[in-house]
């Protein structure tokens, strides 16, 4: 299995728009970050988990030519708005899956209702094929573990694939929900800042549920421009945590 990090950043992506935070104004290519998503591809199959705003920019940049479904983690707009960008994938492929809690699908239908209309399809339009999801389920012959967890007090859904599990907006995960967890190869998690957010794991917070999990690698992801330059960061993590940046590939056992 293989992760490529389409987009690690926050909801405005780094740089912001007009600012002139240092971060913001670096030349590094891991200080420029399109808002979080990632490719999963397990047993030759593409799973892009969230589908945002840089979505088509992200899958021109990943040479992605087939998507075999979409997992969302919520549906906040830098999770989602993207969605109408899988036409030239539906146009190949027929239907896109997308698998999504009651509540995630609810808001898709009601911010692109010409997707899901029953009503005949509207030519140039892409058409999915819903998969509601509430517990673990089955993708080609392989589990996939839901995890719970909230971001501020919105529920919100990671994932585990064999020995890889998926974080991103998370502030708390149940103490339930750390029995799933075991055994992690690679663990991606969000850390926003170094200061404390409310609905956000800052990098003490992401550290310290590291330190509980401990899996054998750690990446972190949604990273905003006030958690600081990435060189700098990474050099003070410990040697199984990682930031991840846009474009890095990381094989899972």
């Amino acid at each position: 299995m293989k992760i490529t990090f389409l987009g690690t950043g926050t909801s405005q992506g780094i740089p912001v728009i007009g600012s002139t935070h240092p971060v913001c104004l670096s030349e590094d290519r891991k200080d420029k970050r399109l808002r979080t998503s990632a490719l999963i591809h397990h047993k030759n199959k593409n799973i892009v988990i969230d589908c945002g705003p840089d979505f088509r920019a992200q899958m021109i940049n990943s040479g992605c030519d087939r998507v075999d479904a979409i997992f969302f983690t919520h549906e906040h707009n830098d999770h989602v708005s993207g969605l109408d960008d899988i036409r030239p994938f539906y146009f190949r492929q027929g239907n896109i899956p997308i698998y999504a809690g009651e509540r995630v699908i609810k808001a898709l239908k009601n911010r692109f209702d010409y997707i899901f209309r029953t009503d005949g399809n509207i030519p140039g339009t892409p058409r999915v094929t819903i998969h509601e999801i509430n517990e673990n389920f089955e993708f080609y012959e392989s589990e996939v573990i839901v995890l719970n967890a909230f971001h501020g007090s919105l529920p919100i859904y990671g994932f585990r694939i064999d020995n890889t599990a998926y974080f991103t907006d998370v502030k708390t995960i149940p103490e339930s929900e750390y029995e799933k967890l075991n055994n992690l190869d690679v663990l991606v998690i969000n850390a926003l800042r170094m200061e404390e957010h409310y609905s956000h794991l800052n990098l003490s917070d992401a550290l310290a549920v590291i330190s509980t999990i401990k899996p054998r690698r750690a990446y972190l992801t949604h990273i905003s421009h006030k958690l600081g330059f990435h060189e700098e960061v990474q050099k003070k993590l410990p040697d199984n945590v990682f930031l991840a940046y846009d474009g890095l590939e990381v094989e899972c056992n």
